[in-house]
């Protein structure tokens, strides 16, 4: 084998081993999340109320801000396909990672959701859906995707602005995890309050509901992407990008 293969064969193998690192704390964290997002719907439904609204948002918001704390150095702790997507449009990341990412989100979102149904009794889960974002009494599928769009542009404007962004405060994931706290406050009621097609697929592939699950994709799809393309290319300073 000549010298050029071999440092070819080297910097595929380094190449592959980076990629699981990241790879594995996408699936880890969003494991984490769902599991305590959709944990939470569950358990107050199981508590007759115990948690109500402010509860959920706040697991939520809680659950999201301790894990980017601690696999944001790793991956950058997307735990979201919008937001991969996002970043992905503006070049934060290679397709090839950024469809990796998508995977072990979507893997880790379910494996949370199993493991929520054989936690909870099923009079409880099949309740509430096993915690599956659903569309509020008398909301339309368009306004459904409005919401999740525009709570989700600024979930990713908070993403940039805060992690992304060189000259973002050092504040963890707490400025993310605040943004969709609020924003759960604002639209849980409305649209269910996703803004992440994962957190939406786990709890449905797992429990089997997928009443206006494209909702959940197309919203925080095109929310993210609009934000991302905002911030990239008019907030930050040129000689950042």
């Amino acid at each position: 084998m000549s010298s050029i293969a071999r440092a070819e064969m080297i910097r595929e193998d380094q190449a592959s081993i980076d990629y699981v690192r990241p790879v594995v704390a996408e699936f880890a964290g969003t494991f984490c999340f769902i599991f305590i997002g959709a944990g939470s719907i569950v358990a107050n439904q199981m508590t007759h109320g115990a948690l109500g609204p402010l509860g959920i948002a706040l697991a939520h918001g809680l659950g999201l801000a301790v894990m980017i704390s601690i696999f944001g150095a790793t991956s950058g702790a997307h735990f979201n396909p919008a937001v991969t997507i996002g970043l992905a449009v503006t070049n934060h990341i290679k397709p090839a990672l950024a469809l990796l990412y998508i995977i072990a989100q979507l893997v880790g979102a379910t494996l949370s959701g199993l493991a929520l149904r054989v936690m909870f009794p099923q009079s409880v889960w099949e309740t509430v859906q096993l915690g599956t974002p659903m569309l509020g009494t008398g909301v339309s599928f368009g306004l459904g995707v409005f919401v999740e769009a525009l709570l989700t542009f600024f979930l990713v404007l908070a993403v940039f602005g805060t992690a992304v962004d060189e000259r973002a405060p050092k504040i963890g994931g707490f400025g993310i995890g605040l943004t969709l706290m609020a924003s759960i406050l604002v639209g849980g009621s409305i649209s269910g309050a996703s803004l992440n097609p994962a957190r939406t697929f786990g709890p449905a592939l797992a429990g089997g509901f997928w009443t206006n699950d494209l909702v959940y994709w197309i919203g925080p799809i095109v929310g993210a992407i609009i934000a991302a393309l905002l911030y990239q290319y008019v907030i930050l300073p040129r000689k950042n990008q």
